[in-house]
């Protein structure tokens, strides 16, 4: 993809920090065009000049994909100053809290949580796969979550919205069969990126002992799984790729070297 005018279109939402911007970035070195979009303007901004200093085409507006006006204005946006988009990378999502069910004062965190990591994903994908279809081309990956394959105690409704992104790829992917799209979920452990910090509503001493006594994954490892899912040969589908540490195990199991 060396010639620009062959160059393929990736969009990515929640792009300005974390997977979202590293993704973007290995992308662009993928020879990728980008599309990116985040509620958070400033960071935005960063990304759009680094990705341009890589002589890339770059489309970059705010988005809160919890907001229908937002993400129809976004994607319409994108359509008209890039064309198409070849590629959706549904990064945004967060985990809010870890308060037990029964402990819950409000539902506020709840409500977060299931409108942008649900809700969100849903209206993308419903304004983006439409004009996949009709070009005859694209790939929708996916950010899942370990969280989606193995509940724990304080998780249950972030969970709850990983194991949604998990039925909603499988049957997005059974939607799209006879048609040349490709549904891919990459589905991380333990990352070291804002994710703990924005749970924890900045308490850095309780984010940082998430990742205390072992080597996590690290936002350039997730965004290279991306990359490699999307570059390989278009009548390969990687279904659902699960990733994590080697400290690492299922159903919360964890070593760590204190």
């Amino acid at each position: 993809m060396t010639d620009k005018s062959q160059r393929r279109i990736a969009m990515v939402t929640g792009a300005s920090g974390g997977i979202g911007r590293e993704t973007a970035l290995q992308l662009a070195d993928a020879g990728y065009d980008l599309i990116i979009g985040s509620r958070r303007p400033e960071p935005l901004q960063e990304l759009d000049l680094a990705l341009q200093n890589k002589g890339v085409r770059v489309h970059a507006a705010t988005l809160d994909v919890t907001d229908k006006k937002s993400a129809v204005a976004f994607v319409s946006g994108a359509l008209a100053a890039m064309g198409r988009i070849d590629v959706l990378v549904n990064n945004a999502g967060l985990a809010r809290g870890v308060t037990r069910i029964a402990e819950q004062q409000d539902e506020d965190e709840w409500q977060e949580m299931l409108d942008t990591n649900v809700m969100g994903l849903l209206r993308i994908t419903r304004l983006v796969v439409p004009h996949m279809i009709e070009q005859r081309y694209g790939h929708v990956v996916n950010l899942g979550s370990t969280a989606g394959h193995d509940p724990y105690a304080g998780g249950s409704v972030y969970c709850a919205t990983k194991f949604g992104v998990r039925a909603i790829t499988s049957a997005l992917r059974q939607e799209l069969l006879g048609h040349p799209i490709r549904v891919t979920s990459v589905d991380p452990g333990m990352v070291e990126t804002d994710f703990s910090r924005v749970r924890y509503r900045g308490d850095e001493d309780k984010a940082s002992a998430v990742y205390a006594g072992l080597v996590p994954l690290s936002a350039a490892d997730v965004a290279d799984v991306i990359v490699f899912a999307v570059t390989r040969a278009d009548h390969v589908n990687l279904d659902t790729i699960v990733m994590r540490p080697r400290e690492q195990g299922p159903f919360g199991q964890v070593h760590r070297s204190l």
